[in-house]
């Protein structure tokens, strides 16, 4: 078992404020996953403890980004965070759990959006694969960093995903179709 707690204090430890954003934030989504995974017994082969664990560390990159509403005062554009974590999490030697940080931004974003898009993202496919990255991709659609006590409900998630195109709510309504 990993110390969650442990590693994000690490990176957090001159920040507190967004240190108790992330944690209110990671443990909404860790808890909506596992009770997906409850509800679901298809997929009681899903991971519990590593999904439990990333998606404690799923969103570790925010503070490398600008994102003052969450008190992150990076440099990077706040749509790089995933990828960012996961190279603190590949530097933690957590490649699995660094997929997961990859692969969670949006819906996941594929190779074709980051070039038609010029995201400033490294030029490789970030979608989520397996069901644990699934779920915590899925899961973390529901939560706001900025305002903890903020569920937000299927229609605002796809309001919200379709500034990015129908691709992208497309990719959401095929995850809550799993999922719900």
């Amino acid at each position: 078992m990993i110390d969650t707690e442990k590693i994000l204090k690490k990176y957090y430890r001159d920040n507190e404020k967004a240190y108790e954003l992330l944690v209110k934030h990671s443990i909404s989504v860790r808890n909506y996953a596992l009770e997906t995974i409850d509800k679901h017994p298809e997929y009681r082969f899903a991971d519990r403890n590593f999904v439990s664990e990333a998606a404690m560390l799923h969103d570790i990159g925010i503070f490398l980004c600008h994102a003052p509403e969450i008190h992150c005062f990076g440099t990077h554009h706040y749509i790089e965070h995933g990828y960012l974590g996961a190279e603190i999490l590949r530097a933690e030697n957590l490649p699995k759990h660094a997929l997961v940080c990859e692969r969670h931004t949006g819906a996941g974003i594929s190779l074709e959006s980051i070039i038609k898009n010029n995201y400033p993202l490294p030029h490789r496919e970030m979608l989520p694969i397996s069901i644990e990255e699934k779920l915590i991709c899925y899961a973390d659609k529901f939560f706001s960093k900025s305002k903890p006590e903020t569920i937000f409900t299927v229609k605002e998630i796809r309001e919200k995903l379709l500034q990015f195109g129908e691709t992208e709510v497309a990719k959401f309504d095929a995850m809550h179709r799993m999922f719900e």
